[in-house]
């Protein structure tokens, strides 16, 4: 019998289990040289995990001892509702342990963590050509149609 996934909160002794699957999840969207995502990101993003005055957060789907994905996740105000809304900002599973619900539990537990945050919204945003995710985002959430626009200043 297979051992149950586990989802919970990272804590500082994931560090040496959870940077591989951050550096995969960064080299998934081209972002693993050193000029694309500088070693200080790296430091600062799992710093603030840890720090009670940030809005980010950080969970991880565990079996067997084994750190099998990672979801990062931020609240923020809106204009349009009175409390927070949950931006899940980064999402990832290891290649090997995909399609093993490992994606899917990690969502479920950010819709559970931002009911308990008084949170009436999760949203996040994926690349047009994440085909194989998307097809996991079209069953656990509504797609409202919006494009996103950025620029950097």
């Amino acid at each position: 019998m297979t051992e149950a996934l586990t989802v919970r909160a990272v804590t500082p002794a994931d560090y040496d289990a959870w940077r591989p699957l951050w550096d995969g999840y960064n080299r998934f969207y081209g972002r693993f040289d050193a000029t694309a995502l500088p070693e200080p990101i790296t430091r600062i993003t799992w710093s603030r995990f840890f720090d009670g005055y940030e809005p980010m957060h950080a969970q991880v789907a565990e079996r067997g001892g084994r750190l099998l994905g990672l979801v990062h996740f931020i609240y923020h105000r809106h204009t349009l509702l009175d409390g927070p809304i949950c931006y899940l900002q980064d999402l990832f599973t290891a290649e090997d342990a995909r399609g093993q619900g490992v994606g899917r539990a990690l969502i479920e537990a950010v819709y559970a963590h931002a009911k308990a945050s008084n949170s009436a919204r999760v949203y996040w945003h994926t690349h047009e050509s994440n085909h194989t995710a998307m097809r996991l985002y079209d069953d656990v959430a509504v797609k409202p149609g919006f494009v996103m626009y950025r620029q950097d200043v």
